[in-house]
């Protein structure tokens, strides 16, 4: 006889399996969607490791930047998502109006150099943001464990000290489309998840303070993942562009995706 337990896990498998199932109706095409993960071109320096930036703005950059635009406009993107406070989609929207009108110059930030220009060039009405900004890196609890444990923090310093060796040579002797090309790069993306996985033992069997952290960043790529799911529908073809270390989480999230295709960024490059 099938225990109730057994039967009742074996009726929650089958029923997680079909809503797994890919939903697309017989005569829809999958969403397409391209993902570009940058460095930030004006760097607010908020993030961990910080950098020297590449100037984007000199003449062979922004003949570079609009080269890729047009490339990238060729597909025929139906939305361009940006990483951008949702709360200033008001704004940014008028930005991009006046941009397109002639009267908006564009200055550093990815936002407008790829962003602004692509959706432009592509005849798009509007831009969109995927960011979110209710849930992010809840990481102040991990710190403190860490600062009580001598051997994690050299430990931490020193992978965090490469890091930031190794990006500013390349960002100091790389052309910008080499940088991209590492920026998306299987090698990266893998790096950049690995970072969270050398605290994520911190308070195992006790209070869990680094998988917590580790959690909350993903919860905050989560969000932003159903905020493009949103955006790809079936048909529909959809540029992403934001910074690198969101990229490598959404990039795995999108390749298990049923119902959404990647393209290919690298060519384009």
């Amino acid at each position: 006889m099938i225990r109730k337990g057994l039967l009742l896990r074996c009726t929650t498998l089958t029923v997680l399996l079909v809503l797994a199932s890919p939903v697309l109706a017989a005569d829809e095409e999958p969403a397409q969607v391209l993902l570009v993960g940058l460095f930030h071109f004006h760097n607010p320096g908020q993030d961990v490791v910080k950098t020297d930036v590449l100037d984007v703005m000199t003449d062979e950059n922004q003949a570079y930047l609009q080269a890729l635009s047009q490339r990238i406009a060729a597909l025929e993107p139906t939305s361009v998502l940006l990483e951008y406070n949702p709360a200033s989609q008001q704004e940014m929207q008028a930005e991009y109006n006046d941009y397109r009108a002639g009267s908006f110059e564009l200055t550093h930030n990815e936002i407008y150099q790829l962003g602004f220009r692509i959706a432009a060039l592509a005849g798009l009405e509007a831009v969109h943001s995927f960011d979110e900004r209710e849930v992010g890196w809840d990481a102040e609890a991990l710190f403190q464990s860490i600062e009580a444990d001598p051997e994690l923090k050299a430990r931490l310093d020193s992978m965090i000290a490469e890091i930031t060796e190794e990006t500013n040579r390349k960002q100091a002797t790389l052309p910008l489309a080499d940088l991209l090309r590492t920026y998306n790069s299987a090698a990266e993306d893998q790096r950049n998840r690995s970072f969270y996985l050398l605290t994520n033992h911190v308070g195992a069997g006790e209070e869990f303070v680094g998988a917590d952290a580790a959690a909350s960043w993903w919860h905050r790529n989560f969000r932003m993942y159903a905020n493009i799911q949103h955006h790809a529908t079936p048909g529909s073809r959809v540029v992403v562009i934001g910074g690198q270390g969101h990229i490598a989480i959404i990039r795995g999230l999108l390749e298990d995706d049923p119902d959404r295709e990647p393209i290919d960024l690298l060519p384009l490059l």
